[in-house]
């Protein structure tokens, strides 16, 4: 835990205790959130460190999650932070995100079941204000080759594209697809346009043998699965 100090310039700290010193030392694993945060601002504002500034901000958002799906008319209380610092978190971010999902493509990880897609895709959806479609290609396994974004709407609706996601999959060589979307009310009973989507889906990968496994609806940590309808549709 860093030690309460002064509000002076981390320059004046001993070296040990320097956010940046330490994690060349010591590895990123043993600093805290707010010495993490405070690399990537670098220098706080007249009076303030770029801890205590990091702590502020934590504060604010309680957590990494919380502070990915933001605007910058959130962060204008914060003195000293401008534009520049702003995008170096948000960039920070997203690359923690795409990390996990790359971990996920290379590592091949098979999909057995709704809950396998869940948490993989929970962390990126339950917190977005807009619908976001995501499309799930897998291979004759079950493995997983990508996970692409189809399409982002508005808070109401997303349009995903029959033809685009059936295309996609052809040129990735899929042989299934899963399907999963958010729905930014928490709510995450189907609506009729969710399911004449799911039905024109999977009519559309039967016919270019490209099978439709599931459609999954993500809403705050719960989830709806469209496997059992797709099950109908198969009979």
């Amino acid at each position: 835990m860093v030690k309460e100090r002064k509000a002076t310039g981390i320059k004046t700290w001993p070296e040990d205790d320097r956010p940046r010193e330490k994690l060349l030392k010591k590895g990123a694993g043993a600093l805290s959130n707010s010495e993490l945060l405070a690399i990537l601002l670098r220098t706080g504002s007249k009076g303030t460190s770029a801890i205590d500034l990091s702590r502020k901000i934590l504060a604010k958002f309680g957590s990494f999650r919380s502070m990915a799906h933001t605007d910058a008319r959130d962060w204008k209380e914060f003195k000293g932070l401008g534009g520049a610092k702003i995008a170096h978190i948000q960039a920070a971010l997203e690359i923690g995100r795409r990390y996990r999902q790359d971990d996920v493509s290379t590592g091949k990880q098979k999909i057995a079941s709704a809950k396998d897609v869940v948490d993989i895709v929970l962390p990126q959806l339950r917190d977005l204000k807009t619908e976001v479609f995501k499309v799930i290609y897998l291979d004759n396994k079950n493995r997983i080759i990508d996970i692409s974004d189809a399409s982002v709407g508005t808070v109401d609706q997303a349009f995903p594209i029959v033809r685009e996601i059936i295309h996609a999959a052809l040129q990735k060589f899929a042989k299934s697809i899963v399907c999963v979307h958010n729905h930014p009310s928490g709510d995450t009973t189907p609506s009729t346009p969710d399911k004449d989507f799911t039905k024109q889906l999977f009519e559309a990968g039967k016919t270019m043998q490209v099978r439709l496994l599931d459609h999954i609806i993500v809403g705050g940590s719960n989830y709806y699965s469209f496997e059992d309808y797709i099950g109908i549709l198969n009979k």
